[in-house]
């Protein structure tokens, strides 16, 4: 029964699902802010994903039905298991499991995998051409990914998330190190990919490609696929908080610092969001795999010697 609570009511599906909405409003008011326009109201992401949950919902007669309705749902339920173990780290450190950050780097790669499913079965060539965006995008950003969050690892010498968070409140954060430092660059710059945002949107590109991956979707599929992305915009922001500023307390004046440390890497999300144009598929691939590869392994040489 406890864990039914826990991922259903607290920290699951509805904390996390209301989280989500919360910070994707304001994500949008800043970007219309930011473009000199009033903004949605504060309920408009419900208002957005009701009118989802009450159209229709339409089956391409070529797609492959099962995995083209199943893999929203694959991407809804990993990214809240991952908001559990996320917030089960933070309320209380020595509760979880060893390698437990592990099976958080497996379960946000099952959204982009979910999402070239879906897109590759649905039959539609477009959505053909944005899985293959989304593959490549995915198949670029995920070793500097993994190689930016080794250098906590192995500054810390613990691949536990609670360990990661204790270890960081007793002894200072990842960020004070110059490997910490070039490691939370290149984290941000692969979960601005990892979360579909510009400059790295192409596999959506709606001016371009009309929604890309999602082009065949609609009604409640289409509304759990965007409640996902939404999620995934509150869930990875704490992620980066664990890994580098060392978690968030909830106990006095520490509950606002917590606070002030997750509004910050959200605006620094917003801001690289509105400040760049997208790029292609091919200049996505050359950075990731060039510049962002490089300097990640250099920041774990960086660890591993003690810098």
């Amino acid at each position: 029964m406890k864990l039914l609570f826990d991922f259903i009511i607290f920290p699951g599906f509805i904390f996390t699902a209301a989280a989500g909405m919360i910070v994707s409003w304001i994500d949008r008011k800043v970007t219309a802010r930011v473009q000199w326009r009033q903004g949605p109201p504060f309920f408009q992401p419900i208002y957005d994903f009701v009118k989802l949950l009450v159209k229709e919902t339409l089956v391409p007669v070529s797609a492959n039905a099962t995995v083209f309705l199943l893999s929203p749902l694959f991407a809804l339920a990993s990214t809240t298991l991952t908001s559990v173990i996320l917030w089960k780290a933070i309320i209380n450190p020595q509760a979880l499991f060893v390698g437990d950050l592990i099976v958080v780097i497996y379960l946000l790669a099952v959204t982009p995998i979910a999402v070239i499913l879906g897109a590759s079965a649905s039959g539609n060539p477009i959505a053909s051409l944005a899985a293959s965006r989304e593959m490549k995008l995915y198949l670029s950003y995920e070793l500097p990914f993994i190689f930016s969050i080794l250098v906590s690892v192995i500054k810390l010498q613990t691949i536990k998330l609670g360990e990661i968070i204790l270890f960081q409140q007793s002894s200072g954060i990842i960020l004070n190190s110059f490997s910490g430092v070039i490691a939370f660059v290149i984290f941000l710059l692969t979960i601005q990919a990892k979360l579909g945002l510009v400059p790295f949107d192409m596999a959506e590109a709606e001016t371009e490609i009309a929604g890309g991956v999602f082009i065949e979707y609609s009604g409640v599929p289409l509304a759990i696929h965007k409640l996902n992305r939404i999620m995934l915009l509150f869930v990875i922001p704490v992620f980066t908080v664990i890994l580098f500023f060392g978690g968030m307390k909830f106990e006095g004046l520490s509950s606002l610092w917590g606070i002030l440390k997750y509004v910050l890497i959200l605006v620094l999300i917003v801001l690289i969001r509105n400040t760049n144009p997208r790029v292609r598929i091919d200049q996505a691939v050359r950075f990731f795999w060039r510049t962002c590869l490089v300097f990640s392994v250099f920041a774990a040489l960086l660890a591993v010697i003690g810098y």
